[in-house]
């Protein structure tokens, strides 16, 4: 779709727009000239001011937009003052955005009269399936008529052209196409990606790229001319609005000011480059466009000096405003959960046992029958056949293939995706297939969703559930047999639960469901049918359906004879999922003198359990089955050896699998890595004997 006839843009509109350019000019000067005071890094809009108001002039309160980090002159538009900004710039207290924890133009904001604006990181191209996932979450919302609006939503996510070659851009532009979402992706090409040029970083723009992804309608406009941009942006606005589908604008534009006040415009380009992007100030040519047109040009100047001296009165309050308390540091790292205590029957009576997929299937079934903003997504999971491990079967027939579907192979978007489906008021539930293909969405999960509450100042908490099969057992080979919990427990601001049997499973899901939070739930494979020798106790009474397990609650699954314990000659074990099991197994070796404390979570984590435990026994073993060298295993036994030191006999040790880069697929191999009963047996007797 290409703009070939401008229509004429009102003398009021490019008043407006006058005024919101100088605004953005005496900001980048007045930045310019504080340096000293201005130390935190920042961008400005200088040279893409026309297409960002162009753009912001067509939002409504229902619309949602995604602004990068250059995306000053939209968030003027839309309607933010230069203070509010500025305080964000500063890093003060009453940033409205983050509370003073992010970078200038990094907004968030569920401003009641303004579109909406969900996190913003500063990582080039990784808003796109975030915002993308808004919009899905919005066709959802509509479909299924959970809610009304005066207006279709838009749905706009900006970019700079060189994060266009992030391969997670093509994951959203894939699945915008595929499934037909009201989203404009708005592409500011300025030929610069810091110091490097287009021609050493893409082989097409952002237009030609999109050629390829079949429904994604194009258009292709001047950014620098604002006559140019505010007819574009209307079409593709009204189209989007009235159509329902996505579009793609592709906007030319100058950069006149610096990358950031880090990386200096005099760094690396010469005056001739510099010189050739000053011709287009969208400033000027606004100015130039309302002189012919009769405006007095002592009329401009006057609008000219006024955006001066409100900026730099804005200026001077920002930095007299106050910093952050020292004391709010860790305010906002979750938001607070309604699920604080265990609820409802775990063992009705005549209720017979399941396996834990079982568990799984009813817990989902119960959750969405209750709630329509509930949905399950992700690789092979519809109706066909419900999942590799058959752990959703029948929900796809029961709840149609708009609630229940399968995704591409996309791990990125797959969990990305639920931050903008969240922030709509959804609780998506996706699965990755097997924890080996987590890596592709672990930039997601750490980038935008496990820094979402936090850096939003607790405005959008995530609130979603990623399913994880995971572990090793019968020959399942190096790309489906491994464990991923220490690098998820690195994470800060997500939640993790690894369930051991049916009912915790079920309860913990349900809790899960509830928690205003980002919930990995790891679910071990060889547990799901029980059908590994000596996992038959993952088999349970089936749970009622108000039953709900709280998260950071372990539990005492065997435990120590009193009068072994009394003669210092027990020791206690600390472990999860599989572990459990090899636990257990073990223990009938040593009558009386083990205990085992099952986790449930990793995160949050019941160390008040445990280190009450701990003192009781002196001894103490931490179990995974994860490779030990660096793991969240060897952490946690470093924790209880600190907070439990006086009280120990001897050092707390922990046992995980050897130190190998991937799980053999022989299972001759297979076996001598992991850990087993037979190996923990002979670990237990050696602790005991200390």
């Amino acid at each position: 779709m290409e703009i070939i006839k401008k229509e004429s843009v009102s003398q009021d509109i490019f008043l407006k727009a006058f005024k919101h350019m100088m605004v953005a000019k005496a900001t980048a000067d007045v930045y310019e000239e504080n340096r000293n005071l201005c130390k935190y890094v920042h961008s400005t809009s200088r040279g893409h001011e026309a297409i960002q108001l162009a753009t912001a002039y067509q939002l409504t309160k229902e619309d949602w937009v995604s602004p990068y980090y250059r995306d000053e002159s939209l968030l003027l538009g839309i309607g933010f003052e230069p203070y509010q900004l500025m305080l964000q710039l500063l890093a003060k207290a009453d940033d409205p955005f983050s509370g003073g924890r992010s970078y200038y133009s990094h907004p968030s904001s569920r401003a009641e009269n303004l579109p909406k604006i969900i996190h913003q990181s500063s990582a080039t191209g990784m808003q796109a399936i975030p915002t993308t996932g808004v919009a899905q979450g919005i066709k959802y919302i509509q479909e299924f008529k959970l809610k009304t609006f005066e207006n279709n939503p838009v749905v706009v996510c900006s970019f700079g052209d060189n994060s266009i070659t992030e391969g997670e851009v093509s994951e959203a532009f894939q699945f915008a196409a595929l499934h037909q979402l009201p989203i404009i992706f708005l592409v500011q090409d300025n030929e610069w990606g810091i110091s490097v040029t287009k021609e050493e970083a893409r082989t097409s723009d952002a237009y030609d790229f999109a050629a390829g992804f079949v429904g994604l309608n194009r258009m292709k406009v001047d950014g620098t001319d604002f006559e140019a941009s505010f007819e574009a942006m209307k079409k593709a606005v009204d189209f989007v609005r009235e159509e329902r589908k996505p579009m793609l604008v592709c906007a030319s534009t100058v950069l006149i000011g610096h990358h950031t006040s880090g990386v200096r415009r005099e760094f690396y380009r010469d005056e001739e480059n510099l010189a050739k992007h000053r011709e287009k100030d969208p400033g000027n040519i606004v100015r130039k466009r309302l002189l012919e047109e009769g405006i007095d040009e002592e009329i401009l100047k006057q609008i000219e000096k006024k955006a001066r001296l409100e900026v730099e009165q804005a200026f001077q309050k920002a930095l007299a405003a106050e910093d952050p308390l020292p004391q709010s540091v860790e305010d906002h790292v979750f938001a607070p959960t309604p699920i604080t205590e265990e609820v409802g029957e775990r063992e009705p009576q005549g209720q017979e046992k399941i396996v834990m997929v079982d568990a799984a299937i009813h817990a989902i079934q119960e959750l969405m029958w209750k709630h329509p903003e509930a949905l399950l997504y992700g690789q092979d999971v519809g109706e066909r056949i419900g999942g590799v491990f058959r752990e959703t079967v029948t929900l796809g027939k029961k709840f149609g293939n708009k609630r229940v579907f399968n995704t591409p192979i996309q791990e990125a978007y797959i969990i990305g995706s639920t931050v903008g489906m969240s922030a709509v008021g959804l609780k998506p539930i996706v699965e990755v297939q097997f924890a080996d293909y987590i890596y592709p969405g672990i930039n997601q999960l750490i980038t935008e969703i496990s820094k979402s509450c936090y850096l939003s100042n607790g405005k959008f908490p995530v609130s979603n559930i990623i399913r994880v099969p995971i572990g090793a057992y019968g020959g399942g080979g190096p790309y489906h047999s491994g464990s991923v919990e220490s690098i998820l427990a690195n994470i800060k601001g997500i939640k993790i639960a690894y369930p051991s049997n049916a009912a915790d499973f079920k309860g913990l899901l349900k809790a899960a469901f509830y928690d205003p939070n980002p919930v990995v739930m790891l679910e071990h494979k060889g547990l799901y049918w029980s059908k590994v020798p000596g996992t038959e106790e993952a088999k349970t009474i089936e749970p009622a359906e108000d039953y709900i397990l709280p998260f950071g609650k372990g539990n005492i699954i065997l435990n120590a004879n009193p009068e072994e314990t009394e003669k210092g000659r027990t020791m206690l074990i600390v472990t999860y999922g599989m572990g459990i099991y090899w636990a257990k197994e073990a223990a009938k070796n040593f009558s009386g003198q083990v205990e085992i404390i099952d986790l449930r979570t990793l995160i949050p984590l019941d160390e008040k359990l445990v280190f009450e435990r701990v003192k009781i026994h002196g001894k103490c073993l931490v179990l995974t089955e994860e490779q030990l060298n660096n793991s969240f295993a060897e952490a946690f036994a470093h924790r209880i050896s600190k907070n439990c030191f006086q009280y120990l006999d001897a050092p707390v040790e922990a046992m995980g699998s050897l130190n190998l880069p991937a799980v053999p697929i022989n299972l001759v191999l297979e076996k001598e890595m992991l850990p087993n009963a037979e190996k923990l047996s002979k670990k237990i007797e050696e602790m005991l004997k200390n």
